[in-house]
């Protein structure tokens, strides 16, 4: 008797190597079907924003693509989780289903109970680790709590012992032998047309398992020595890029691991530790998604709860646009326009300006990255913002307010960054491309900049901003303390 088909829930982890579920699917030589379903979102999930609506309808060719080479295809669904599965399995004999899990309440809820209603009905099924080093309830501070600063987090991290092996892609897979209807691809409109916003995005990416691998490869070969020096100049190609392939689960963490500790040897001890500390920050951030699920929208000290932010659409709007009058702002917000992505430090710049010297509540900020990111993540942008917001577990204090223009001088010292994203500035020399109003008016005339026309004043003054938002964390302060 031929055996069952075996279903495989492809969800973000859309890659054929170190993919837990799709092994154990091969594994048992049965026919397999893989299924990609574009769910309707249930309470507590979130729609993919548009950019990362971009790099899923690429992601989903890639790995259509990859799983045709070895005589396989992806098959593509709309609807409720329960009832596409449910639809399959009729339509099939599936007598298996598989998935490596989520950690999100709404995607929690889904899966518990499509695996309870098909355990029901005599239907094996089983969710596997796949997306993170370790579980989020693997990590336990000593009393075991969970826990929400980041450094002892990592710390218990590591002392769980060595991080399993990757598993191979398989070299093939039983195809299954009957006929499963897939929709088609471009009828799902996942990729903008008029206007075409993400024309340029081509250019900075190359998403897929293919892309994923490319990209790790050419950091680890030319960036991740002297990463710990270098990660905050974002004048130079210096950080991973990794983010998005990770995001839509081209590569895995487990692989990441590996290959950079075979890559670093035994002599990048201090750049390797620096990079796979942002492996680790977003394992935190998945800890902290599962353990307090609310994070995207609820204030984790709720002392903030009672802030006194500002409604202001114009300077909101200026921040989106990227025309803040701060140079160091307004590169990153284009950049994040232009490519879906922002490097990191220039992420925490913006991210304190709207918080800080805006006073403009970080869930505007967030929703906007949700929606503007090709790498929007459901843990690591919350978590991220709050940290910015000083609202986060192992928070930034409040108090430490960047100054954009120190930050600009500092880890963009020639506003060769600045230049690239704000061509408008590109003649300024690099003593003033940081703050233009500082500039001489023969400086600026020289330039071809007339502020207030060409380029913004800046909206805020920073030395005001600052008083304005301390100002306002002393009122939570003595509200918590009445």
């Amino acid at each position: 008797m031929s055996q069952a088909p075996v279903i495989v829930w492809f969800r973000d982890d859309l890659r054929l190597a170190d993919h837990p579920a799709l092994a154990q699917a091969a594994d048992t030589g049965a026919p397999v079907i893989c299924l990609y379903i574009r769910e309707e979102p249930a309470r507590g999930q979130r729609p993919l924003g548009a950019a990362a609506r971009w790099w899923l309808a690429a992601s989903l060719r890639a790995v259509d693509g990859a799983l045709r080479r070895i005589g396989q295809r992806l098959v593509l669904r709309s609807g409720a989780a329960s009832e596409v599965i449910a639809g399959v399995i009729a339509a099939s004999g599936a007598g298996t289903v598989l998935w490596n899990r989520r950690y999100d309440a709404g995607g929690i809820a889904v899966d518990k109970a499509l695996k309870a209603d098909l355990a029901a009905r005599g239907i094996a099924v089983a969710s596997l680790p796949g997306n993170l080093l370790r579980e989020p309830w693997e990590v336990k501070s000593g009393a075991g709590d969970p826990m929400k600063v980041f450094t002892p987090f990592w710390r218990a991290h590591q002392r769980l012992g060595d991080i399993r092996a990757p598993l191979h892609a398989p070299a093939t897979l039983a195809p299954f032998g009957g006929v499963l209807a897939s929709e088609d691809l471009a009828d799902w409109a996942l990729e903008p047309t008029q206007p075409n916003w993400a024309s340029d995005f081509p250019a900075s990416w190359s998403p897929g398992e293919a892309g994923a691998q490319s990209a790790l490869a050419a950091f680890l070969d030319e960036s991740l020595g002297g990463y710990a020096d270098n990660r905050d100049r974002p004048d130079r190609p210096s950080t991973s890029r990794l983010s998005p392939h990770l995001r839509f689960g081209e590569i895995s963490p487990v692989q990441i691991w590996h290959q950079a500790h075979m890559a670093a040897g035994l002599d990048g001890s201090r750049d390797l530790s620096k990079f796979l500390a942002e492996i680790g920050w977003r394992e935190f951030a998945y800890h902290l998604l599962f353990h307090w699920p609310s994070l995207c929208e609820d204030h984790f000290q709720p002392r903030f709860d009672h802030f006194p932010w500002r409604t202001d659409g114009a300077a909101l709007a200026a921040w989106q646009r990227g025309s803040t009058g701060y140079p160091l702002v307004d590169a990153g917000m284009r950049q994040l326009w232009q490519t879906g992505w922002m490097h990191n430090r220039v992420r925490m710049v913006v991210a304190s300006f709207l918080v800080k010297h805006l006073l403009i509540d970080w869930r505007a900020g967030e929703r906007w990255f949700w929606d503007t990111l090709v790498d929007a993540d459901v843990a690591n942008n919350p978590a991220s913002w709050q940290w910015v917001a000083g609202s986060g577990a192992d928070a930034a204090p409040y108090f430490r307010i960047f100054n954009p223009v120190l930050q600009g001088e500092k880890f963009d010292p020639r506003g060769d960054y600045v230049r690239r994203w704000v061509p408008e500035l590109a003649a300024l020399p690099k003593d003033v491309i940081h703050a233009p109003w500082k500039a001489p008016s023969v400086v600026l005339a020289k330039a071809g900049i007339r502020l207030g026309e060409t380029y913004p004043y800046p909206v805020v003054d920073h030395d005001a901003a600052r008083q304005r938002a301390l100002a306002a964390l002393a009122e939570i302060r003595d509200a918590a303390a009445a």
